[in-house]
């Protein structure tokens, strides 16, 4: 019987040094390890044995299953090693060849212009303030000379959410606030940009929703000729160098005197075009010195403090700048229009 197993075990050897497949291996192990295998019936003739052989034919087959075994295993790894190698090598990645390009993303061109003024603005000492989008009546309007009844409030057709909260129709009310904050003392010196919101039907050149930019002005003996020498700074850096301003007068209830601010035409200098209307000046924003009201309501001593105020929409100066011709492209995500703003 230990003849037989030696000769199983020399036959199983060679098969398995012979197997060239994981298959091979796992078909070799049930033909000689299984059940039904040959060592299994071998082993089965052991009632035949006596007492004295039964341990000694016993501890030989286990030894001869374990030699099998072992051999399984290393043969089963040396495949699997092989497998990977040739994977790898059929896989193989040619690292001197040159690489995939990766797009990279550039700034929303609304976001561009904005940055661009925040910029230029905190160059000048202004310092950047916000506040909430969802407003009260009392900030949005009372606070800025428009009380309940105010004709001027028609002007400014508003998202109401309940009696007091409404959208926010400008970003006057961070102007507002901030005063507030400073308990009547100043300077005051801040732009605050952030979404506003009216109700109004979108086209070309108006939206329910667009941005907007304002600047404030508090301190003792601001004069119209300290806004004007502002404006004329922002125009020159945002326009050119050569760029010439007015101021038209104007009204808006939150700032005496009112003036609207024009630049001359970049593209025609001043000759007349389609982009000026063939008047040779662009509208770019309105402005003014503040209320008396508007400082005395935030706790300013309005015979002690004077203050400049003006607001723009960074979406008209965009268009202006890159000549857009429709505010809708700016919130549409169309890669084909940001694509053209990409930086090199």
């Amino acid at each position: 019987m230990q003849d037989r197993l030696q000769a199983l075990k020399e036959e199983a050897l060679l098969k398995i040094e012979q197997a060239e497949s994981l298959k091979d291996l796992q078909d070799i192990k049930v033909a000689y390890l299984g059940k039904k295998g040959p060592i299994t019936e071998v082993l089965k003739g052991m009632g035949k044995l006596s007492a004295e052989e039964r341990p000694v034919v016993g501890a030989f087959a286990n030894e001869i299953r374990d030699a099998i075994t072992t051999s399984l295993q290393e043969k089963t790894e040396r495949l699997e090693a092989q497998a990977i190698e040739a994977k790898l090598a059929q896989e193989s990645i040619d690292v001197t060849l040159p690489g995939r390009p990766i797009a990279k993303g550039n700034a929303h061109p609304l976001t561009a212009v904005i940055e661009e003024i925040e910029d230029l603005f905190l160059s000048m000492g202004f310092t950047v303030a916000e506040g909430p989008e969802v407003e009260t009546d009392y900030y949005n309007f009372e606070a800025l000379n428009l009380p309940k009844g105010h004709p001027a409030r028609d002007m400014q057709d508003s998202f109401f959410i309940t009696d007091d909260l409404l959208l926010r129709t400008q970003t006057s009310p961070v102007q507002a606030r901030t005063m507030e904050k400073h308990h009547g003392k100043g300077p005051v010196k801040i732009i605050s940009p952030g979404k506003v919101y009216r109700r109004d039907d979108d086209d070309a050149t108006h939206s329910h929703q667009f941005m907007q930019i304002e600047g404030l002005v508090v301190d003792e003996n601001v004069r119209m000729s300290d806004l004007k020498g502002v404006l004329e700074t922002f125009a020159k850096k945002m326009f050119g160098e050569e760029r010439k301003i007015r101021l038209r007068p104007s009204f808006f209830p939150f700032t005496e005197p009112s003036v609207e601010m024009d630049i001359s035409c970049f593209k025609c200098s001043g000759k007349g075009c389609s982009i000026c209307k063939h008047t040779g000046w662009i509208e770019i924003l309105g402005a003014g010195m503040v209320h008396p009201n508007v400082l005395e309501m935030a706790g300013f001593d309005a015979k002690k403090y004077t203050g400049f105020a003006f607001g723009m929409g960074p979406e008209r100066i965009a268009m202006l700048k890159y000549g857009i011709d429709d505010i809708r492209h700016f919130y549409s995500n169309d890669l084909r229009f940001l694509k053209q703003f990409k930086k090199a």
